[in-house]
């Protein structure tokens, strides 16, 4: 089983003393969406990131994180998260054979996310405040208690996720002409316009795409361009109201002619209801924004036709389950026996 580490070291700052983790992350999927991709009038694809081991991107930069921090003799390690760092950090410390402290803004983690984090083995705090206070926590800790950070500002994790870069455009054979992504943090927007960059200076690639950043409308600091006091989404895992990342995504933004748009919460649950029923692919909201943004983008007549778009889907939408069946109908109960089923289907074949 090899993961990031062993496929890109040629890419990456290891070492002969780096130990080599890997829970065999990365080398995701990158689907062609037929259907939506025709309905918008672009060649779409979907990174599904939800693929990796703890069941989100973060799998990629943590990796490295965590194996670097052995490298340097850390003791433990601790982040802050609305949910999808805590379970990988929590996931690859347990490998390492190193504690793991969370810190989680206090009724704002979705509830697959906070199991994961428990069940690994991390000590959880949940912390009275928001996703930006915990992270304040979390930093005076790792200086003044010795831990290591593994959120985002650890150079690492980010390096780390330049490999989804990498992979889409060694899959695709060329870079696409946009990158849409979700965006809280901004680390991974960041990440992957890293990403695009070296491979254009090795000559791997001729040009870099446009990265397109996607927010929800409750948490979107980039597309306001001020801090958002008080972040509200129900997409989770973007629901940071400032982004310790802001000013290189906003750089990467500018570079390649991107920029950043803001979707409501109805239509990110919209568009995750459609990648799901037309296209077999469940992803956690956050994960959406993008593909909602795309569609919105495509309504207001704002999206070329026929561009190539890789979306990326960050996490998985078993991480949160209770938002995806909100409004639902429940499972229809019939009798065990023919004629109750037949009742139910209410299909003919020969019709």
């Amino acid at each position: 089983m090899s993961g990031i580490l062993q496929r890109y070291s040629d890419f990456l700052p290891l070492t002969a003393s780096t130990p080599r983790l890997t829970l065999g992350e990365g080398n995701t999927p990158l689907l062609k969406l037929r259907r939506l991709g025709e309905k918008l009038g672009i060649e779409l694809f979907v990174k599904v990131e939800g693929m990796n081991p703890t069941g989100s991107f973060k799998d990629r930069g943590m990796v490295l994180a965590v194996s670097k921090a052995l490298e340097e003799g850390a003791r433990a390690v601790v982040c802050a998260s609305t949910g999808n760092t805590s379970a990988s950090a929590a996931a690859y410390a347990s490998a390492a054979g190193i504690p793991c402290f969370v810190l989680l803004p206090a009724g704002k983690v979705a509830m697959g996310k906070l199991a994961q984090a428990a069940v690994l083995g991390a000590r959880v705090l949940s912390v009275r405040g928001n996703f930006d206070q915990a992270l304040d926590l979390a930093v005076r800790a790792s200086r003044d208690l010795g831990l290591t950070l593994v959120n985002s500002l650890n150079p690492y994790r980010l390096w780390g996720q330049r490999s989804a870069a990498w992979e889409v455009a060694d899959e695709l054979g060329e870079a696409p002409d946009w990158l849409a992504i979700p965006v809280g943090n901004a680390g991974n927007i960041t990440a992957y316009f890293a990403g695009f960059v070296t491979y254009k200076n090795r000559g791997i690639i001729r040009n870099l795409p446009r990265m397109m950043g996607f927010q929800a409308e409750g948490a979107c600091p980039l597309v306001r361009k001020e801090t958002v006091v008080n972040p509200e989404t129900v997409a989770t895992a973007i629901r940071i109201g400032r982004p310790v990342s802001g000013k290189k995504a906003s750089a990467a933004a500018r570079i390649t002619g991107g920029g950043f748009y803001a979707v409501t919460d109805s239509e990110i649950l919209e568009a995750q209801r459609l990648l799901a029923s037309s296209e077999g692919v469940f992803a956690e909201p956050a994960s959406c924004a993008p593909v909602a943004g795309l569609i919105r983008l495509h309504r207001e007549g704002r999206l070329p036709r026929g561009i190539r778009v890789a979306a990326v889907l960050t996490g998985n939408g078993l991480k949160d389950t209770e938002t995806a069946t909100r409004g639902i109908a429940e499972p229809v109960e019939i009798e065990g026996n023919w004629d109750s089923l037949k009742e139910a289907l209410s299909w003919n074949p020969s019709v």
